[in-house]
């Protein structure tokens, strides 16, 4: 994707706040808030290798030769981009020299060596400046997606739900769980995907009551409930959803336990919209499925987050008490995991918008039995 992304609307948004707050300038090395304010995309990787330096009128951008060429085509003009051979922190240290900054404030995730060598870099050029946190507040400003973001979004969940109905095809007794994934993975990779958006989760009979369990060589038996949690990724902007199907028919306390996970998911979704607290909608899941007697049996948080990362903000978990904007997007996954019998998680993921919740999901709620 070598075409140059217009994110003025994002750096407008970030000024506005630095205005209201007094920041001469913002250090930005976060990765996801680099992705997210330059729109460069398929360019980051794990290495924490770049910084942004901005200002009330200019957008500066420091990397090496190993990403420079790939920036020159995916950074718009407004971006001043270099490679100079010289730290990160003596060359944020050049540009408070350059501009004069004098409140110069810094992301909470940067590591402490960076910020102990750029105070160093500023005292040895006898600069005095004041140096804040971003308390996640970039963070909190990619919380509403724009029509972009949300283009993407929908791509990579469009190749989810092929995905799922690819895999309802293939799955049969006999296979191990390592093969479902590496089929379903696969799928994913070769339909449109250019990344995965987490290691996908495929978890048969008793392992599916383990919510985060990582696939195995258990064989897939008939009768066993199966939880694919999975997404694919386009363009760093990921999708995520669970299914849980059956190898064959469904037992009367499978379907039972299906039903109340289903309840809590679609009476959940249907009640979301702006202004609703997070920690509310999850305390709804947990009164319906205490009062169908698993109470017990789901202790993770309803959602969470979705975009340039599989988990960030808002959320609907208990410490999530603020309100979800719209525009927000997040993903409504009750669950019930019965220890040493099966797991059940049905999730999708949405928008929040003027008026309610739009999913992005398009696979069907009801329990998917496969023939055998």
């Amino acid at each position: 994707m070598g075409v140059a992304v217009d994110t003025s609307e994002r750096i407008a948004r970030l000024r506005q706040l630095m205005s209201q707050r007094g920041y001469d300038a913002v250090v930005v090395r976060n990765i996801p808030d680099l992705r997210w304010l330059t729109g460069a995309a398929q360019t980051f990787d794990e290495e924490v290798a770049h910084v942004a330096f901005i200002t009330e009128n200019q957008l500066w951008f420091h990397t090496d030769s190993r990403y420079y060429n790939t920036l020159v085509e995916r950074l718009n003009e407004a971006w001043l981009l270099d490679q100079e051979r010289i730290s990160p922190a003596q060359w944020v240290a050049a540009r408070v020299v350059e501009t004069r900054a004098r409140v110069v404030a810094l992301e909470d995730t940067c590591d402490l060596a960076f910020f102990d060598a750029l105070g160093e870099a500023l005292s040895a050029r006898s600069v005095a400046c004041l140096t804040p946190r971003l308390h996640g507040d970039i963070r909190r400003l990619r919380m509403v997606k724009d029509e972009e973001e949300l283009a993407l979004i929908q791509q990579a969940q469009d190749i989810t739900d092929n995905a799922f109905a690819h895999i309802c095809e293939f799955i049969r007794p006999g296979l191990t769980e390592l093969e479902v994934r590496a089929e379903l993975e696969g799928f994913m990779l070769s339909h449109g995907a250019d990344a995965l958006s987490f290691p996908s989760i495929v978890a048969s009979g008793p392992q599916g009551a383990n919510p985060h369990a990582r696939p195995s060589d258990r064989v897939i038996e008939v009768g066993d409930l199966i939880v694919m949690d999975y997404g694919a990724a386009v363009h760093d902007y990921h999708a995520d959803m669970t299914r849980t199907v059956c190898v064959g028919a469904a037992t009367d306390e499978q379907r039972k336990v299906y039903e109340v996970v289903r309840e809590a998911h679609e009476t959940c979704a249907a009640a979301i919209k702006p202004g609703c607290i997070g920690s509310e909608i999850h305390e709804l899941a947990c009164k319906i499925i205490a009062e169908a007697g698993y109470g017990d049996y789901f202790g993770h948080g309803l959602g969470h987050g979705v975009g340039l990362e599989i988990h960030e903000w808002p959320s609907l978990g208990t410490a999530w008490h603020e309100e979800l904007p719209a525009g927000s997007v997040v993903t409504v996954e009750p669950g019930i995991y019965l220890p040493g019998k099966f797991g059940i998680r049905l999730e999708d993921f949405g928008v929040v918008t003027d008026d309610g919740f739009s999913p992005f999901t398009a696979s069907t709620h009801d329990l998917v039995c496969l023939e055998v």
